[in-house]
This record gives C-alpha cells, sequence and structure tokens, in this order.
C-alpha cells in the first residue's frame, strides 16, 4: 500500500470504530438527538471531509454533477432528516470503495510496468556480407537474421538458425526454469537470452510477434477501463440534479417521502459496488497477462515434455 492508502485505512478504522461505539452507546443510554448529531459529526469528518472539500471545489470550478457532489448532498440530506448514523454508514462504505479502487489501480500500474521490462528496444540486424547493425524492431522484415547477444531480450518471434543458450521465459510464462534451445528450437519474443549467443531468422514481423500482442492486448484494456471508470461521472452527471430537487422538495413538504427519495440518492453509496466494478476493470490488465501466461505452456517443437 501507498502512504496515502495506509492514510485512507487508518481513517476508514477509527472511524469505524467510533460509528460502531455510538451506535452501542445509543442503545445502552439515552442520547439527546443534539449531542448524538454532534458525537456522529466526529467520525463523519474524518472519513468524508476530502469529499466534501472535493464536492466544494467541484462547484467552485463548475464540475458541480459528480460523485463528490453526490455523496455530499446524500450524506448532508441524511444529517438534516435527522439519519445521523445512516450518513456516516454511507461515507464509510463509499471510502472502502475507493480504496478497494486506489488498490486495485496500484496493482494494475505495476502488472503493466512490469510488462512494460520485455518490450525489445532494438534488434541486432545482420546483413549479407555479416556486419551488424543495431536497428529498430518495427524495420525488421520476415525471413532477416537477428544476433541475440548473452543478456539480451528476444526482439522478435523466430527459428534459431545457430548456437545454443538458455532463456529466461518467467516474464511471458511465469515459468522459472531456463529453456535451453539449440538450431532449430522456435523461441518467442520478450524472452532473455542466457550465456550463449544465438541467430534466428525471424518468422513474423515486429507488429505480429507475442510482445507486440500482448502489449497491444494490454493497452486496449486500458482505454476500455478508462470508459468503464467515467461512467458513474457522467451518470451522476444526469441523475443528480433531478433526484437532488426531488429530494428537497419533499424534504419541505412530506418527510417520509423525503427520507425515501435521501435513499434513491446514493445509488452507489451504500455498498462499494461500483468501486468493485472498477476494480474488477482496473484488474483486466494483469488478469490478460496471468491468462496469457496460462495458455502459454512451453510447447515448443524441440522441447521434451
Amino acid at each position: 500500500m501507498t502512504k496515502k492508502q495506509k492514510k485512507t485505512l487508518k481513517r476508514i478504522i477509527i472511524s469505524a470504530v467510533l460509528y460502531l461505539a455510538i451506535i452501542l452507546a445509543s442503545k445502552l443510554v439515552a442520547i439527546p438527538w443534539y449531542l448524538e448529531l454532534v458525537l456522529f459529526l466526529v467520525p463523519y469528518f474524518i472519513i468524508g471531509h476530502d469529499v466534501l472539500r472535493k464536492a466544494v471545489l467541484g462547484i467552485v470550478h463548475g464540475e458541480v454533477f459528480d460523485e463528490n457532489f453526490l455523496m455530499a448532498v446524500a450524506t448532508v440530506g441524511a444529517l438534516c432528516l435527522g439519519e445521523f448514523s445512516e450518513s456516516v454508514a454511507v461515507m464509510l462504505f463509499y471510502q472502502i470503495g475507493e480504496l478497494f479502487q486506489s488498490y486495485a489501480v496500484g496493482k494494475s500500474r505495476k502488472s503493466i510496468s512490469d510488462l512494460m521490462d520485455i518490450r525489445p528496444d532494438s534488434a541486432n540486424l545482420e546483413t549479407a556480407d555479416g556486419t551488424v547493425s543495431t536497428v529498430d524492431p518495427d524495420d525488421v522484415p520476415i525471413g532477416s537474421v537477428l544476433v541475440v547477444r548473452p543478456g539480451e531480450k528476444v526482439p522478435i518471434d523466430g527459428e534459431v538458425i545457430s548456437g545454443e543458450s538458455t532463456l529466461n521465459t518467467a516474464a511471458l510464462t511465469g515459468e522459472s526454469k531456463p529453456r535451453f534451445v539449440h538450431p532449430g528450437s522456435e523461441i518467442i519474443s520478450g524472452c532473455v537470452n542466457g550465456d550463449g549467443l544465438l541467430k534466428l531468422r525471424t518468422t513474423k514481423l515486429y507488429g505480429e510477434s507475442t510482445v507486440a500482442k500482448i502489449l497491444d492486448m494490454v493497452e486496449n484494456s486500458s482505454l476500455k477501463k478508462a470508459r468503464a471508470e467515467n461512467f458513474i461521472t457522467k451518470f451522476a452527471h444526469y441523475y443528480t440534479p433531478p433526484s437532488a430537487s426531488a429530494l428537497w422538495y419533499c424534504h419541505f413538504t412530506t418527510a417520509g417521502a423525503g427520507r425515501r427519495l435521501a435513499d434513491l440518492d446514493q445509488p452507489c453509496a451504500h455498498l462499494p459496488g461500483y468501486q468493485l466494478s472498477l476494480r474488477a476493470g482496473h484488474q483486466h490488465s494483469s488478469e490478460l497477462l496471468r491468462r496469457h501466461r496460462r495458455r502459454f505452456p512451453l510447447r515448443h517443437p524441440h522441447q521434451g515434455r
């Protein structure tokens, strides 16, 4: 966890303990409503001060109808209706969901960052006269001869035509045991060459190689994730004005109806459901890598089973 996540976790724990203590005290001792309000405001501001601050800043900058404003209206409305404990609980569940989301984003970013290590920076292209030049992998045609020195990444999928060595395939397959290759062995891009000099003939373009396909899947997954993540903000933009107007109208006309509409103004607050759905989206990139590894057994023609 990052420092910010640890700080949020501490706030959640402190607020939850205070919340439960106040609930228990109210069951054992009769507490006047004004004192109960003051007591519940303590955990409410501990857990929700940042949401209220973001809601105010959103109003100042013209970004009114977002999820922060929605949470502020819902919880402040619950306080005005006398539902003090519900107001704190809603904010508490919301922050738990935000913590899940933040943690999932961090893990996904780490998985993507680790995946970027398999991207080849260059390729050693051997020409017909035997000279070796460093080129961009995108510029290597099919059938070219590449030289892979010890410690270098295999830039493009191909077949070994000269040399013997071991390959570290852990970044792609999760297999810790090095794989021995020799002339005739098919190798995939992203593997790290061991202690031998290899020459391989490319069988694919870089854009069709294993590394390029994995990176493309991850990048496309990130784009889809961003659209899913922005859905709740767009939804709140259209949902909040009519629900907030109906809430305050009913509050000044019929208290009971106001309480029922207070629940309607909290569609994603009682449980961290929408954050959990976002968590699944954030995990999608790392899940792609895990699934890729599971379906990438080392089934190469010259390797024993």
